[in-house]
């Protein structure tokens, strides 16, 4: 019988399918991580086309005020009209430089009578957890530049109170202004960060990074490949095991001999044979 016919025992059958299932589960959160990372390749990819690019009409960016193409993130549009500070409103919970507070919404109407809706910028939160000051938006005609990104939509069991929204839900405020509004995509405003001294603070770059992904994945792959290198090793272990209990550990392709008949033996066989001889004379 082989010394490996152990394996064909129900217990590492068990075994077998433990690991494989390891092994599909390691490759599902590689192929995740891979998939992960091509999303922040595309962002990347987003950034250096549409961050630093010349500002484009935003009805030539969006004919359709309802729709929005994930690739049209960060497109610079040129806006023109004025703001609609009566309308204006904050987003709580929102973060900047390890710090929380609100950003600032303030719909513009544009000169086709259109409301687009702009995001000013963030101010901090008092001690009471509320607004603190901020600069007014410019009156009248103005022109202004912002930066194309999608309407975030609501989260349920998070509401607005007044002034105060959970979310930039672009359906809700154009509920709001209550005139036809772009409810696809709101624009966060172009401004030098360096000029701007007072809230609302202008945006932070996004930054260009791929993350860790691609080494998670390639790690995820590697402990479906150890699952049976650690299987194969257990199955050594237990025949040379299973071999030591018979009383003859016999290493793979080791030959064997016929055992060697004792001197002594032979002596006498010989002894035997001269005085059979002597007895014939």
């Amino acid at each position: 019988m082989s010394e490996w016919s152990f394996l064909r025992s129900p217990r590492w059958a068990g075994y077998l399918a433990l690991v494989v299932l390891f092994a599909v589960v390691c490759c599902a959160l590689g192929t995740w991580q891979l998939n992960r990372r091509a999303e922040a390749l595309a962002e990347v990819a987003r950034i250096d086309a549409n961050y630093d690019a010349d500002a484009v009409p935003v009805a030539e960016a969006l004919p359709d005020p309802a729709s929005f193409d994930v690739d049209q993130r960060w497109q610079v549009v040129a806006l023109s009209g004025e703001y609609l500070a009566a309308e204006e409103v904050v987003v709580r919970n929102r973060p900047f430089e390890g710090s929380s507070g609100f950003e600032v919404v303030t719909p513009f109407r544009l000169d086709d009578g259109t409301v687009f809706m702009v995001n000013r910028g963030w101010i901090a939160q008092n001690s009471e957890g509320r607004p603190s000051e901020y600069a007014d938006a410019p009156t009248g005609h103005v022109t202004v530049e912002a930066r194309l990104k999608a309407g975030e939509g609501r989260i349920a069991g998070r509401t607005s109170t007044g002034d105060e929204f959970a979310t930039i839900d672009l359906e809700e405020l154009a509920d709001r202004v209550g005139e036809p509004s772009y409810t696809g995509a709101y624009g966060v405003l172009v401004q030098n960060r360096e000029d701007a001294a007072e809230p609302p603070l202008a945006a932070a770059r996004p930054v260009r990074d791929e993350g860790p992904h691609l080494s998670y994945a390639l790690q995820w792959f590697v402990f479906a490949l150890l699952g049976f290198v650690g299987l194969a090793w257990a199955a050594n272990q237990e025949r040379k095991g299973l071999a030591e209990a018979s009383g003859a550990v016999v290493e793979p392709g080791t030959p064997t001999r016929a055992p060697r008949r004792p001197k002594r033996e032979k002596a006498d066989a010989d002894a035997d044979l001269e005085d059979e001889v002597l007895d014939r004379r």
